[in-house]
């Protein structure tokens, strides 16, 4: 006699396996680390023109800002200024 599986218990089966394989919950930074590193990746990268961010930046680009914001969340916002070589 073949052992047939309902679709209940399939679906159950399925998605108590997807759960199972789901990551953890993310860290959340605290907004006073966002606003650190935001004004840090601001100073390291200013705008080409002050009143307009939509003019972009007048160094670097946005993966680099990007990656910059970053490395700042990563080390609780302790980043080198880039004057070392």
């Amino acid at each position: 006699m073949p052992f047939r599986l309902s679709s209940g218990a399939l679906l159950f089966g399925l998605v108590s396996l997807g759960l199972l394989a789901a990551p953890g919950p993310a860290q959340a930074i605290t907004a006073d680390l966002a606003r650190k590193c935001n004004a840090l990746r601001a100073k390291q990268f200013p705008p080409r023109e002050p009143a307009n961010p939509a003019a972009g930046s007048a160094k670097g680009s946005g993966r680099e800002q990007q990656a910059f914001f970053s490395k700042c969340v990563a080390n609780s916002g302790k980043v080198d200024d880039g004057a070392s070589k």
